[in-house]
């Protein structure tokens, strides 16, 4: 079987791990990849963006199966496109993208199927945000609001503002900060308050599949210091959520949710990502992803256990209810190495080190995000996070002395990384 992954990130080199796994698999490619997926698939000059020529690339290449990794790829609508030509594609149509693609219609979706959500205003002008804000409707001046830019923003479009002030100036700054596309209309939500939790499944139809419940760490900085960034690291461990919050989140939000994309002609179908916070009074969704998150991928699918082809299959096909998924037991952890100056300009072409170390580390995998190929077959620093040292264990306190034992054999000038990941 040919397989081809399209993106170039962390989460892309753990998908084609995965895939890489696989017996079935005869050829993998990547369009279009990094220094470290090029160990293992063969990486295709092609952006994730040029939808036509992934066609054209998956067409005469008899490409049996296509994974989407990232969110621009679904949004240009590349599902749509493979499937008029009848290639096999997992990912959502581009109809099904916009619970991601479009905050405003995503919370609209979740008022109208009555999923538990914060409360929330979309204005179609910074100016229109404004009027709402002074007018109290957030609450007072010391009120704390999350501003996001309704469209695709690279992780870069959501401001959690601690006061009336704070709000405003983001809401002004937003369009500077990711354009004007995605800024067209801006959202205002409450804030809400609880541990923050991300349980991600396969998706097909009204059937799902959980994976192993995950949280990430965006700030930069050690105790959630610092700006947002992409993700810093991440955990999976079965104390995140009980038997019981898990119950609820099925029937109060994944339910629905499905059985809503269904209801209005969109049935979906792929990874469908819910981003949680579980308050006082149970959970509620702050976003939806229509794909894997980077690095929440890195420490899921290093426990994953049946050949996610055969899972692919079985989401491409509709029969996600007549297969039965494995995980590894125990907790992973993904600890991420960042360049100089991310996440505002990163520092770029450093030589990196000590990477067969670190791979050699018990049960830990390095998987590259932002790396080129550098002289004598070395790897050169490409991008703001620059590797995902990845680790599992019996217990999450393993998965991390695991993690951060092969981050220790990690070096290259200006690499920072959070010492409290999981912690």
């Amino acid at each position: 079987m040919k397989v081809l992954v399209i993106g170039s990130g962390g989460r892309e080199h753990a998908i084609c791990h995965s895939f890489a796994k696989s017996k079935r698999v005869s050829k993998l490619f990547c369009a279009n990849g990094n220094a470290g997926i090029a160990e293992l698939a063969e990486c295709v000059d092609i952006r994730p963006d040029d939808v036509a020529n992934l066609v054209r690339f998956a067409d005469e290449q008899a490409i049996d199966l296509t994974f989407v990794g990232g969110e621009t790829s679904l949004a240009l609508g590349v599902v749509d496109e493979f499937e008029l030509r009848g290639l096999r594609i997992v990912g959502p149509s581009k109809a099904a993208t916009r619970l991601e693609s479009s905050k405003a219609f995503a919370k609209d979706f979740m008022a109208r199927h009555g999923v538990p959500a914060a409360k929330f205003f979309a204005a179609d002008s910074p100016e229109a945000a404004v009027a709402v804000l002074e007018r109290g409707e957030f609450g007072n001046a010391a009120s704390a609001v999350v501003v996001k830019a309704d469209g695709l923003a690279a992780g870069k479009g959501v401001v959690v503002a601690e006061t009336r002030a704070a709000a405003i100036k983001a809401v002004n700054e937003m369009t500077t900060l990711v354009g004007t596309e995605a800024a067209g209309t801006i959202v205002l939500e409450e804030c809400l308050f609880g541990p923050e939790v991300s349980l991600l499944m396969f998706a097909s139809g009204e059937d799902f599949a959980l994976m192993p419940a995950t949280r990430d760490h965006k700030r930069i900085g050690d105790g959630d210091s610092g700006p947002n960034t992409g993700g810093m690291g991440t955990i999976t461990d079965e104390s995140l959520l009980s038997k019981q919050q898990t119950r609820e989140i099925i029937d109060q939000i994944i339910k629905p949710t499905l059985r809503g994309c269904v209801e209005e002609g969109f049935s979906f179908r792929g990874i469908l990502f819910l981003g949680l916070m579980m308050t006082e009074s149970g959970p509620k969704l702050l976003e939806y992803n229509v794909r894997f998150g980077d690095p929440e991928t890195q420490s899921i699918l290093v426990r994953l256990v049946t050949d996610l082809v055969e899972i692919c299959d079985a989401v491409v096909e509709n029969r996600l209810h007549g297969i039965d998924i494995h995980w590894k037991a125990g907790s992973s952890a993904c600890v991420v190495i960042a360049a100089e100056r991310y996440p505002a300009a990163p520092r770029k072409g450093d030589l990196i080190s000590g990477l067969d170390g670190a791979d050699a580390a018990i049960e830990t995998q390095v998987f590259h995000a932002g790396t080129s190929s550098g002289p004598d077959g070395g790897f050169l620093t490409s991008g703001g996070r620059v590797l995902g040292v990845t680790s599992t264990g019996p217990t999450l306190a393993a998965a991390l002395e695991r993690a951060y034992a092969g981050v220790k054999h990690i070096n290259f000038t200006g690499m920072q990384y959070r010492k409290d990941i999981g912690r």
